[in-house]
């Protein structure tokens, strides 16, 4: 047959393409003009069909048909149209022409639920049955005579998405291509509708809309039915009050479920979102005092005189609209100012409020003082320490607040230095992942954050480096008693590189820019090509205990200065200085619109939040630094959900390699620090020492030497130099790695076993007479353990060769005063970073990443942007 399809949506596009399988010319399409620049799907598919495509943006006007519209379509010589979904009205004059009239597939079991959102209405009324039916159009709504119905059972938990998904789209797409078929064939039935059961629901309507003592019963049915699609609800009657919180205004009905409200919307007309809900100025234009008005006059001036091609300026003016530009934003708060002073403006003020009546509303605010922003609340746990009060909080960080994680679950931070507990923290859990992912895009696509000038956004990260710097003592106070990092240590190195790190990358937010190419002309005409790089999106970040604050910073930075919004998980055993931060980022805020929800941090359980940002659809980038097992996972599991963007720094071996003529102090300095910094728990520790055998014993000496110095204790005592490990079950595991190393014939200099004193600490350790194939030889042992093995006087090559016998490639080392030879070795040491004559020496304008399975990617640098970018290519044809 030649058909006509009329209609939109996906479904419409399926309809279609099945139609075209079983053989029938699609003579026409018929659906809705493009929306911004982008063409709904059926006309999509059917243009690239070639199949001729009609997007009239009405049929009617003022209920007559368009004549030049309807003969298009009469030109088409249809015989049936096909309406899958429509949400045009077609006139009569289209629907009765063909010679088999027009079928129409509505999403309810006629005559249950005519009219709009009848899905909604099956979820809402509790029907145990729904299902959709295929009728023959005629001129009243959705009263026509069925010709195919299909039914399916309601489950209790099904919304909107999930009936359609799983019965309504699917099967009503067979359905109504069958329908089709029974016409071509001569069996199509017109089955007449009852009339008894007929209901027609308006959500528009008010009567409809309410929900009331009697009805509040279904308050469950209507939380599913509109969470998903949306709708409006005059809400008259609840048992208790309803509470207003920043996701909207949650309600209780007399069945035990709650709804949470979105928007609000008055008897104006006017909507509001419904978070904002008796926040001053919120729920009405506030009313004008004589000076006021003389004010919001003199204000209309410096608009008329601003806008000088418009006539007159009217309450719904739009300043940009109108023609404005940046400068006369500018001129405009400057303006402001000169009327009152105290009224201090900033630009983004202006595009915030854009229409002359919003403008006037937002002054008067300030000027009353009514414009201050909501404080953040936080459950401080306190804690007078290092003669300081530090206030840490505790609780899961989502969409700018701290929340309690769902069903209250909570577990216990240990500080290592003793092993009590320093307090409880919320555990994430997977509900939990999702709202924070939710609240990240949500900032992402529709937040501030997502539209931000640049320049401004590096402002915001400046400052938040500066609110860091303010509170550096008790960040690295926290960071010590969580983590075991020596105190000083963590004041220049945990917190002090964290800071550095901000404002390195705050410097870049404005030197993101794409290049122009050149490409082969498409003569006669002229191409333009370009490139832009823009932001991912919603990127997740999980980071290690070894460095709590400095790997969250050397990745959210470059992250946040990229444009796109954060979900973190933390280390479970350090997540304390993760929350503080958090707290700073929101409080770095200011009421020109930074989102407090691009930063989103849960404490977590383990892998089960680690496993959900894996997999989770909405995020499209995953920065990841830990074992190169866990790594392996991250990356499988990223490729399989939605091939995720992946940076990973995993594992290391690292080799440094010592030779005769070196300068020894320098070396054995370097080389304890190469092994013993920050306990041992460093990513690129030297892993395993080559020492060239006529200085083997003479350095071995004096690091024993030099290990006899160092005191172990409290990491707040300013005299102390080792610390506590991070937790009792890696202490654990270096007590069986030093075990491993002894039975397997190394020879154990000094340490090698737990100090005897509360908390968890191991003694600096020296192994020698390590050979090649030992464990401690090829696996790190991410603790102070110090690996020497020796190698022939002058054999460089061989060395080499043993110094890259590994699969990791992380960093490495080479001491020696012969400049060819440290060239030499570290053209041919296969890992991302090479210290020659110094180790440790990390910088946030340096890339920092590893080679083979120490994972691919970079942090710092300049190239660290490149991880949290994509790049867009854009031809022009002129």
């Amino acid at each position: 047959m030649k058909i006509a399809v009329i209609g939109q949506s996906l479904f419409g596009q399926e309809v279609y393409k099945e139609l075209r399988k079983e053989g029938h010319n699609i003579v026409g399409v018929f659906t809705i003009p493009d929306k911004d620049g982008k063409a709904d799907p059926l006309a999509t598919e059917a243009e690239k069909d070639g199949v001729a495509v009609f997007k009239f943006p009405r049929w009617r006007v003022k209920g007559q048909a368009i004549p030049e519209v309807v003969d298009q379509y009469k030109a088409t010589g249809a015989e049936l149209n096909v309406l899958p979904f429509c949400s045009q009205f077609i006139p009569m004059e289209v629907i009765d022409h063909p010679q088999h009239g027009s079928i129409i597939y509505h999403p309810s079991l006629l005559p249950r639920h005519r009219g709009a959102s009848a899905i909604n209405w099956t979820l809402i009324h509790g029907d145990k049955k729904g299902g959709f039916t295929v009728f023959w159009a005629d001129d009243g709504l959705d009263t026509g005579p069925i010709l195919l119905q299909r039914e399916c059972d309601v489950e209790p938990d099904d919304t909107v998405n999930t009936i359609y998904k799983r019965f309504l789209f699917p099967e009503g797409v067979k359905g109504t291509v069958e329908a089709v078929r029974l016409i071509a064939e001569g069996k199509a039935p017109r089955i007449t509708q009852p009339q008894e059961g007929a209901t027609y629901e308006c959500i528009q309507k008010k009567d409809n809309s309410k929900v009331t003592q009697d009805r509040s019963s279904f308050l469950h049915q209507i939380n599913r039915s509109l969470r998903q699609s949306g709708g409006v609800l005059l809400l008259c009657f609840f048992l208790r009050p309803g509470i207003v919180t920043k996701a909207g205004l949650v309600l209780f009905g007399n069945d035990g479920k709650t709804l949470m409200v979105k928007n609000l919307q008055f008897e104006d007309g006017k909507m509001i979102a419904a978070a904002q809900y008796f926040r001053s100025g919120s729920s009405a234009a506030v009313e004008l005092t004589e000076e006021e008005k003389t004010f919001a006059q003199q204000m209309r001036d410096v608009w008329q005189s601003i806008l000088t091609n418009v006539s007159q300026i009217e309450d719904s003016t739009d300043f940009f609209k109108s023609g404005a530009a940046s400068m006369d934003v500018v001129r405009l708060v400057e303006e402001v100012k000169l009327r009152a002073s105290h009224c201090q403006l900033q630009n983004e003020d202006v595009y915030m409020n854009t229409t002359f009546q919003d403008f006037i509303q937002m002054c008067v605010r300030k000027l009353r003082g009514e414009d201050d922003e909501e404080e953040l609340v936080v459950d401080y746990v306190e804690k007078n320490i290092n003669n300081m009060t530090i206030k840490m909080p505790h609780q899961l960080f989502i969409n700018g607040e701290f929340v309690d994680a769902e069903g209250g679950k909570t577990y216990q931070t240990i500080n290592p230095t003793d092993g009590t507990a320093i307090c409880d923290v919320s555990l994430a859990q997977i509900q939990d992942v999702d709202k924070a992912v939710a609240a990240a895009k949500e900032a992402f696509e529709e937040g501030e954050w997502g539209k931000m000038n640049p320049r401004d956004r590096g402002r915001l990260i400046y400052k938040l480096a500066d609110l860091m710097e303010e509170h550096q003592e008790e960040l690295a106070t926290i960071e010590a008693i969580d983590s075991g990092a020596v105190y000083t240590l963590a004041l220049k190195t945990h917190v002090g590189m964290s800071i550095q790190t901000f404002r390195y990358f705050a410097g870049w937010c404005d030197k993101i820019q794409g290049s122009t190419i050149p490409i082969n002309q498409a003569r006669p005409n002229r191409n333009l090509t370009f490139t832009k790089r823009e932001p991912i999106g919603v990127c997740a970040i999980v980071i290690p205990w070894n460095y709590p604050l400095m790997m969250l910073a050397w990745k959210t930075a470059a992250c946040l200065t990229a444009g796109n919004t954060v979900v973190l998980k933390p280390a479970q055993v350090t997540p304390l200085t993760a929350l503080k931060f958090a707290e700073l980022a929101a409080k770095g805020g200011d009421s020109k619109g930074n989102p407090q929800s691009d930063r989103n941090e849960p404490p977590p359980p383990g892998a089960l939040v680690g496993q959900r940002l894996s997999d989770h659809p909405d995020v499209r980038k995953l920065g990841f630094t830990g074992s190169t097992e866990i790594g392996k996972h991250i990356m499988k599991s990223c490729a399989v959900s939605n091939v995720k963007k992946v940076s990973l720094e995993l594992g290391g071996k690292s080799p440094l390699i010592i030779f005769s003529d070196c300068d020894m102090d320098k070396a054995v300095r370097m080389g304890m620090s190469s092994v013993f910094f920050n306990k041992g728990e460093n990513c690129i520790a030297a892993g395993r020492l080559f020492v060239e055998d006529t200085i083997h014993d003479q350095f071995v000496k004096k690091v024993v030497e030099e290990v006899k110095k160092m005191k172990i204790g409290d990491p707040l005592d300013r005299s102390t130099d080792h610390g506590p490990q991070n937790h009792k079950a890696h202490l654990d595991k270096l007590v069986e790695y030093c075990q491993t190393g002894v039975k397997e014939g190394a020879t154990l200099i000094c340490g090698g076993k737990q100090v005897q004193r509360p908390g968890f600490f191991f003694e600096p350790t020296l192994f020698t007479d390590v050979q090649d194939h030992m464990y401690i030889a090829k696996e790190e042992s991410f603790g102070p353990v110090m690996i020497i093995s020796k190698f022939k006087s002058g054999d460089v090559d061989d060395v080499l060769r043993r110094a890259n016998d590994t699969e990791y490639g992380l960093a490495s080392g080479v001491f020696t005063r012969d400049i060819s030879k440290a060239l030499y070795v570290s053209e041919r040491l296969n890992a991302g970073t090479v210290f020659v004559n110094t180790y440790n020496k990390t910088d946030v304008a340096s890339p920092f990443g590893g080679f083979k399975q120490s994972g691919f990617g970079k942090d710092l640098g300049q190239e660290a942007l490149n991880e949290y970018l994509k790049t867009k290519a854009v031809t022009i044809e002129y």
